[in-house]
């Protein structure tokens, strides 16, 4: 298997791992955790949502957050921004890149965002024409790319015809997302197996929810098909409200420390990570859902203990 010499990780913690907490978290924290995750070398951070405010709430203060966080050379700060409204807040505030978000599963894209998957498109088109307009970079999710909790498993094909609209509409990368953790290395292969027919894997991404615990093993099959971008939220944050039962996102420690040991290059610092990720626990006051996070970097002891 050949694999990547570096990988890129796009660390959406204050974001998709933040979005669904349930209790309120300060601005202050998010702020603490966004030049905590710059400082121990995430080079892309998802920093929050242009949304409709009522829609997440705990995301309308994408401005203040924005306005707030130390902005650090070679470290882009990104936002999701579902309409020209938002494209419009996430201007003023100086992102360095935007997203627009849809799903492979029509069910879930109106229970999610209340349109169908063409309407999804529609909406994106003057967001993406926009951005482009004032040469900002334009990122773009697919979501259930490996089943839904509603239609069950989805078919490849289809992953591959919505990469293609999205890169023919100005996307410069697509992430799949799979959002329920359903995937197994052998549907990831196929599914990737379909997509690249339509893209190149440097114009891909990965993004995998660790429900099933196969996240890291979805995430070695990416690496081997050529993909080098993976997102990861610290600390294992995250999860959906509507996939009853997905938890988090792969842990950024958890890929971090599997990369260290394959000799991939990623400029984190992973002992620096690990306090970040214990950092937002406390601060949400839960366990830390990173293995690594939990574990701690081995000690020489734990080296030569047979």
């Amino acid at each position: 298997m050949q694999l990547p010499d570096k990988v890129k990780i796009v660390e959406v913690g204050p974001r998709d791992g933040l979005q669904n907490e349930s209790q309120a978290v300060s601005v202050d924290t998010k702020v603490q955790l966004i030049d905590q995750l710059a400082r121990a070398g995430l080079q892309a951070i998802e920093v929050s949502s242009f949304v409709n405010p009522t829609r997440v709430p705990q995301l309308a203060d994408a401005e203040e957050v924005f306005a707030r966080i130390e902005r650090r050379a070679g470290v882009c700060y990104s936002a999701l921004v579902p309409n020209v409204t938002g494209l419009a807040r996430a201007l003023s505030s100086r992102v360095d890149e935007i997203a627009v978000f849809t799903a492979a599963s029509e069910t879930f894209c109106q229970r999610n965002i209340q349109c169908s998957i063409a309407e999804s498109l529609a909406r994106f088109e003057p967001v993406v024409r926009g951005a482009r307009d004032v040469n900002l970079p334009v990122r773009a999710y697919i979501s259930c790319v490996a089943g839904c909790p509603y239609e069950g498993p989805i078919e490849p094909g289809v992953v591959a015809d919505l990469t293609t609209a999205l890169l023919e509409m100005g996307a410069r990368e697509v992430s799949l997302g799979d959002t329920i953790g359903v995937g197994t290395p052998g549907s990831i292969q196929a599914l990737l197996d379909a997509v690249l027919t339509v893209a190149d894997a440097s114009r891909l991404a990965v993004h995998f929810h660790d429900t099933r615990g196969q996240a890291l093993a979805n995430i070695l099959i990416a690496l081997g098909s050529g993909i080098s971008v993976v997102d990861s939220s610290v600390a294992g944050l995250g999860g959906c409200p509507y996939a009853k039962g997905a938890t988090g996102n792969v842990a950024t420690e958890d890929v971090v420390y599997m990369l260290d040991g394959m000799g991939i290059q990623t400029g984190v610092d992973l002992a620096a990570l690990i306090e970040v990720g214990n950092f937002i626990s406390n601060a949400l006051g839960r366990d830390n859902a990173s293995r690594v996070g939990r574990a701690g970097l081995p000690r020489r002891a734990e080296w030569t203990e047979h």
